[in-house]
């Protein structure tokens, strides 16, 4: 019993050794208002942001991506997939911009990317390399931490406030993040996965986390992009 419970504890604990996630994927297999990853970043104050991942869904509900909240904006960078499924939300700064007519489809690995920079304050989105227009979010102000970072989840408060009805259900992989603007080629080579920079604030090949609830770490071998 106690082999059994120390296994448990291994599996959902926070990961002081960054770890090599390559050809991995996290599965979250259920509606719920407590499952999430957790990613750690020593990275505290943002003046520039891209963020890319891979996901996968059936889900025809709205539903949180990629959460980074802070004490002062819960919503300072966040992938917000919408019901109308040809639609996303990316907030900065808890400023919302809406993104519309894009190419998304039901069970099907996508790769999504956001750049953003806080001299401008414009915002874009890339889904499967095509760029979105840019818009107006949020300028002035940086991101600026403590950050705590949630996949799976929308932050309605730092680190919790969690809605099971915006719960992301799928599997998502290959999750990096930078503190500036990767050019459009360097993005076209993350969705390609040959030759791109890897992430210096979250990288996927040594990625520190902790799971929370029912999240799986499941091997990619088998999963065709």
């Amino acid at each position: 019993m106690f082999q059994m419970l120390l296994l448990l504890l291994l599996v959902t604990s926070c990961s002081a050794i960054p770890n090599d996630l390559s050809n991995k994927m996290f599965t979250f297999p259920q509606e719920t208002n407590t499952a999430h990853v957790r990613l750690t970043t020593s990275r505290q104050n943002l003046r520039a942001v891209t963020v890319c991942f891979r996901f996968f869904t059936d889900l025809k509900r709205d539903h949180a991506l990629f959460s980074l909240a802070l004490p002062s904006f819960d919503n300072a960078f966040l992938f917000y997939n919408l019901a109308k499924l040809d639609s996303f939300q990316i907030w900065v700064n808890n400023m919302v911009t809406n993104f519309e007519g894009l190419d998304f489809k039901l069970n099907k690995w996508h790769s999504i990317c956001a750049t953003w920079d806080s001299t401008s304050g414009l915002v874009q989105l890339w889904l499967d390399g095509e760029p979105s227009n840019r818009k107006f979010t949020s300028s002035g102000s940086n991101i600026n931490g403590p950050i705590i970072v949630a996949l799976g989840q929308e932050q309605d408060t730092h680190g919790g406030g969690f809605d099971a009805k915006q719960s992301f259900v799928g599997m998502m992989s290959d999750v990096h993040m930078w503190d500036y603007k990767l050019s459009s080629c360097e993005i076209h080579r993350y969705v390609d996965e040959f030759g791109f920079t890897e992430g210096n604030v979250l990288n996927w090949n040594a990625l520190e986390f902790q799971i929370i609830g029912r999240v799986l770490t499941e091997n990619k071998l088998d999963v065709c992009q």
